[in-house]
């Protein structure tokens, strides 16, 4: 299960300013996002491309996290 991060929306380059509003339209909870992350299920269930955007990233850093893992075991 892919965990978006405030990381991954810095990462995307996606207009700071407005994922907070983005937020409150969809109905989330911004401020646990910024603790805890949200799952990238929960995004993709808006259908928003700039979520999709986000998500993509998110997955890239994981697998590049599982990759490195997997050199040093």
């Amino acid at each position: 299960m892919t965990r978006v991060t405030i990381q991954d929306l810095r990462a995307s380059r996606l207009c700071f300013q407005g994922a907070r509003p983005w937020f409150r339209r969809h109905g989330l909870d911004w401020r646990a996002f910024l603790r805890e992350g949200l799952d990238a299920e929960v995004l993709r269930a808006t259908g928003d491309a700039l979520a999709l955007r986000v998500i993509a990233i998110a997955e890239a850093r994981e697998a590049l996290a599982a990759g490195e893992e997997a050199c040093d075991g």
